[in-house]
């Protein structure tokens, strides 16, 4: 057993009834939301699928990060279009924290009186 299971219960059938059950309109609501979000349009699954899983690495969701490799996978995605999706990600984080730096600069500018 990972770390992470000590940390994140594992997903479960049985967790998805237990939400389904204390939600159940929500949880529909969700899952048609997803269906429909996820299905071929302007974008194939395969890329729909490499988004989310980018997108779950700057969001951080371990459940996430699994479902959704898994998903792109099964769309086709090869291993490089993965890793190659989670550097853009890695990217886009690391730049938030850069641009973001203005506002400490801002900060830092009042204080120093500049």
């Amino acid at each position: 057993m990972s770390n992470n299971h000590q940390v994140f219960p594992p997903a479960t059938p049985e967790m998805s009834k237990k939400r389904a059950d204390l939600a159940p309109d929500q949880v529909k609501a969700f899952r048609n939301f997803s269906k429909v979000v996820f299905q071929e349009g302007a974008l194939d699954e395969k890329t729909k699928q490499l988004i989310a899983v980018a997108v779950a690495h700057v969001t951080q969701c371990p459940y996430c990060i699994k479902g959704h490799t898994k998903q792109a996978k099964q769309k086709g995605a090869t291993n490089e279009e993965l890793m190659e999706a989670l550097w853009v990600a890695a990217e886009m984080r690391a730049g938030g924290s850069y641009a973001h730096a203005a506002l400490a600069i801002e900060e830092i500018e009042k204080i120093d009186g500049l």
